[in-house]
């Protein structure tokens, strides 16, 4: 079992180095959808995150709650209920979404939607209370307060961008059921990673899952990246409230 794992690694590098054009195009589709998925996640979801973290309202606690809920919904059972959904017979169907490119970005937008307004919107919430209270005492309207919160976690907002985008590019069930995994039509890497194993074509599944993991890997260093600048963001942000509040103090 173990020459078969080192063979298989070796072939795909090969592949890899090689620069297969199957192995690249798929690794292009999977970045697609993962990227235009995301971004449709930010046009809805950062607004709705912006409303429920600044503002205080009747029924605010289950709303927070239904999307912290749906942060760990099954991928196979979202997958399925948007197929259903844009099949012919669906209510979506007219939109000819379904084994499409741009029906999985759909999907994966849904999919991360909640992880982006529980992330952002728990940031707001959680903000200083004391950066608040200054920038208040210091003669700031509710506006300005809102705005300095809103740099203040700025960087919240950016790493949940990135987990959303790592939870979609790692998903399987909405781009198996909404996909169709086509040959070079709709195959991305979880797809492909998935055939080429049932196939026995262990090498080709161990170089997907090989550009798999180095993407994720470098997500995760990202991650890492934008947390320390979140740090040295906060500094810069508390010495400009200072400055700029601080004067109008007799």
């Amino acid at each position: 079992m173990q020459d078969v794992i080192i063979q298989a690694f070796q072939k795909a590098l090969q592949l890899i180095l090689s620069g297969d054009s199957e192995v690249f195009n798929t690794v292009f589709r999977s970045l697609y959808v993962s990227a235009l998925g995301t971004l449709l996640s930010c046009l809805w979801g950062i607004p709705i995150a912006t409303a429920i973290g600044l503002h205080s309202f009747r029924g605010k606690w289950l709303i927070r709650g239904i999307f912290n809920a749906l942060i760990g919904v099954p991928t196979v059972a979202l997958g399925l209920l948007l197929y259903l959904l844009m099949s012919k017979q669906g209510e979506f169907g007219f939109l000819h979404l379904l084994y499409t490119l741009n029906g999985i970005a759909v999907g994966q937008s849904i999919l991360v939607t909640p992880l982006i307004v529980s992330f952002t919107s728990n940031a707001l919430g959680a903000a200083d209370a004391q950066l608040r209270d200054l920038a208040k005492t210091l003669g700031a309207s509710s506006l300005r307060v809102n705005s300095v919160i809103i740099r203040e976690t700025i960087w919240s907002t950016v790493l949940a961008v990135i987990a959303a985008f790592n939870r979609g590019f790692g998903e399987l069930g909405v781009a198996m059921m909404i996909g169709g995994n086509f040959f070079q039509e709709t195959r991305v890497l979880t797809t492909s990673i998935a055939t080429e194993t049932t196939q026995g074509q262990f090498a080709i599944a161990m170089a997907y899952a090989i550009i798999l993991m180095a993407i994720v890997l470098a997500i995760a260093l990202t991650v890492n990246l934008v947390e320390r600048l979140r740090q040295e963001e906060r500094i810069r942000i508390r010495e400009r409230i200072l400055k700029r509040f601080g004067r109008k103090q007799p």
